[in-house]
């Protein structure tokens, strides 16, 4: 059976993920988040997948993932945005998805980074408008 997770206690599940970590990917991480929030303050926080942070607004906008060596931002659609910083780099040959890998002692081009966000929560909100059904013609009533 599948549990679903709160909005309130992915939050606190990312929260304690940061906290456990407790290096320098916890405050990476952090750091991303809080990116993430003010490009768009409408973020959802979802945690899937056994453990991802996942950041949605009209669909996935990115994960927020952390390994040994990096913290890993993967984009859902990040092969359809426009990437000028060229922020991306990891997962570069698929055809829908891009990522950005974090070392240690990288600094993140902030700016870019949210014009990023910023554009692929424009992308969901744009195919989820083109995906919304749109209402039947309503037939003349037999009723007189």
């Amino acid at each position: 059976m599948k549990r679903s997770v709160t909005v309130e206690s992915a939050a606190a599940l990312i929260d304690e993920r940061i906290k456990e970590l407790g290096d320098w990917r916890g405050k990476t991480l952090a750091k991303v988040r809080d990116l993430i929030h003010k490009a768009d303050p409408e973020i959802v926080e979802q945690w899937k997948w056994m453990g991802t942070p996942v950041f949605s607004h009209g669909g996935i906008v990115c994960t927020g993932e952390t390994y040994k060596n990096v913290v890993k931002m993967t984009f859902a659609k990040g092969a359809a945005l426009k990437d000028p910083a060229g922020l991306f780099n990891s997962s570069l040959d698929g055809n829908v998805r891009r990522a950005i890998d974090i070392h240690e002692g990288e600094e993140i081009n902030e700016a870019a980074l949210k014009d990023l966000v910023r554009e692929a929560v424009a992308l969901n909100l744009k195919v989820r408008s083109r995906l919304k059904p749109k209402p039947k013609p309503r037939r003349a009533s037999s009723k007189a």
